[in-house]
């Protein structure tokens, strides 16, 4: 499309789809490399790790098909390095707190930015001379950012796999808020030295945070390729009409569903620590070609780890939607403008600092997506199907290895079973 064309606003149908697949295809060869490079089994063989490309207003711009509550979750991790950071080219920054948009503190997260040069060519990593800032300084422009997550086998605590039963966060393993882990290019030995400090197996620790990194410059690299060649006012501009188009059809999907208020409710067994059930309640009001999701009367926040950050019920809405929807739409973060979702603060499902929530993004998530298309069911009967098993069967195994004298800690998912649809 040529810039007279972007300026008139006309949108080519066929340039928007190869920008789709353009977009999307960083991020799984971001994947790719993350997966190849990896020393755990968790992640290059269990693929526990979730690659996206958001826009300069931290919006979701592509992801690949990796973890669906990684997904979700991550723009708000995104978010929070861009309030709390000032990011120049080569920068990476490292994050995995629940309460910065965080899934689990196994879970980390590396977020960079990409920017361009005065003249429009994209400037990434170690070629990035300068201290530019986020708002693209010195003549830069921002092009958007490249992030990753992927959970560690352990990351400390008291129980190794970090995933036991714990009543505050700092029982669970290092809290990392946003920090940068590269800065110009060059790793910050002092930090990554306190993580691996922090944990019980710091080789396959470092190894992994490596391959995240180098994830990160391939996707760098992908998009300044693209920069190159395109442009970045054509990046951007797809970039923004990929969103609006998902934005689009999800309000059309919202449109067709019946207004009303529809309420579900179901509950976790117990908490780990009492007997008593764990409510999480979800009410669904469509009105017109919009949503408000509700989890009012949801219990209060437990003292144990079946908390769920804010993100994670979040990042649950976000797939419950998308997976309804049913079109083979662009996802992207066009599709939560239209839904808007609220979590009482001190609730099971947004709770409050420094309470524990390892098990909240592998079982109550679970639980959240159940209620919610229990809600969804009573105005699409016949369109969604009956609950899963409602568990992410996690299996985490550590201790000390006599042999090789060292400790060790492995993380495994059973498979379930699904739901009759």
């Amino acid at each position: 499309m040529s810039p007279p064309d972007r300026a008139l606003g006309v949108v080519d149908p066929v340039r928007l789809e190869v920008y789709r697949h353009l977009l999307a295809s960083v991020a799984e060869e971001m994947g790719a490399v993350l997966r190849r490079s990896a020393f755990s089994p968790n992640i290059k063989e269990r693929r526990d790790y979730s690659c996206a490309l958001f826009d300069p207003a931290a919006e979701m711009a592509a992801l690949a098909a990796h973890i669906p509550v990684h997904l979700g979750a991550m723009p708000l991790s995104v978010a929070s390095c861009i309030e709390e950071l000032e990011m120049g080219p080569g920068d990476v920054a490292i994050l995995n707190d629940p309460y910065r948009g965080g899934s689990h503190l196994p879970d980390i997260t590396l977020v960079a930015p990409v920017f361009t040069s005065a003249g429009g060519d994209a400037v990434a990593g170690r070629d990035a001379a300068g201290g530019a800032g986020a708002n693209g300084d010195r003549g830069r422009r921002l092009l958007g950012f490249v992030a990753n997550r992927a959970h560690h086998a352990d990351v400390g605590g008291q129980t190794p796999g970090s995933m036991g039963l714990a009543s505050e966060l700092s029982e669970e393993g290092v809290v990392i808020t946003p920090q940068l882990l590269v800065r110009g290019g060059e790793v910050q030995t002092e930090l990554l030295d306190f993580i691996l400090e922090s944990v019980r197996t710091p080789k396959e620790r470092e190894g992994d945070l490596r391959a995240q990194l180098a994830s990160i410059r391939r996707g760098e690299f992908r998009l300044t390729e693209m920069c190159d060649r395109y442009g970045a006012e054509e990046i951007l501009h797809y970039m923004g009409e990929l969103a609006d188009y998902s934005e689009r059809v999800t309000r059309r999907f919202l449109a067709s569903v019946p207004d009303g208020r529809y309420r579900f409710e179901d509950a976790l067994d117990d908490d780990g620590v009492t007997e008593e059930p764990v409510p999480i309640v979800a009410t669904v009001t469509i009105r017109g070609d919009e949503a408000e999701v509700d989890f009012a009367g949801s219990s209060p926040q437990r003292p144990s780890s079946v908390n769920a950050p804010y993100a994670v019920a979040v990042s649950a809405t976000y797939y419950v939607f998308r997976a309804l929807i049913g079109e083979e739409i662009p996802s992207n973060g066009g599709i939560l403008r239209p839904i808007h979702v609220s979590a009482p603060e001190g609730t099971v499902v947004n709770p409050r600092p420094p309470a524990a929530v390892a098990a909240g993004n592998v079982e109550t998530s679970q639980r959240i997506t159940d209620v919610l298309l229990g809600a969804l069911a009573q105005a699409l009967p016949g369109q969604v199907p009956a609950a899963s098993q409602g568990t992410m069967n996690n299996v985490t195994v550590g201790g000390w290895d006599p042999a090789r004298k060292r400790p060790y800690a492995y993380y495994e998912t059973i498979a379930g079973g699904a739901g009759a649809s």
